[in-house]
């Protein structure tokens, strides 16, 4: 069983090259924030409480992560950042009629960061999780 750390934070790194850990929500707020605003990602209407185009953005980038054995910690930031990429496109890009202010404040509302956060510990857990049993079934595969 894998310490508290490792869990958390994957296993140390002594490789030269970049860390994924760090590359990866970087890459999905800009990923998703592309993709909606040039319509790729569309949201199909009515009351949005969470994307889902963005969560499964974040869900697959935990799963690779977890493949790759980074941490819950690192799911969660992915998937933070495919989330907030949906929150920018929409409060900043979509709400033409306001203000620049106003765009902002309804960006920051405490409300809905909390949705993301939640939306996105739970999507990085399970993504974490899929990608973890995956990576384990394929090195028991490997070994019978």
């Amino acid at each position: 069983m894998p310490s508290p750390r490792a869990l958390l934070l994957g296993p140390d790194r002594d490789r030269p090259r970049p860390d994924p850990r760090l590359a990866a929500p970087p890459l999905c707020f800009a990923l998703v924030l592309a993709a909606y605003a040039i319509g790729v990602f569309e949201v199909a209407g009515g009351v949005i409480l969470l994307a889902g185009d963005a969560t499964v953005v974040g869900l697959l980038a935990a799963a690779a992560l977890a493949v790759r054995r980074n941490g819950l910690v690192a799911s969660w930031a992915a998937a933070v950042a495919a989330l907030l990429g949906h929150r920018v496109d929409h409060y900043l890009l979509g709400l033409s009629g306001r203000s620049l202010g106003e765009r902002i404040a309804a960006l920051l509302a405490v409300d809905g960061l909390a949705v993301i956060g939640a939306a996105a510990l739970a999507a990085g857990t399970l993504g974490w999780a899929a990608g973890t049993a995956g990576r384990l079934a394929v090195v028991r595969v490997r070994g019978a």
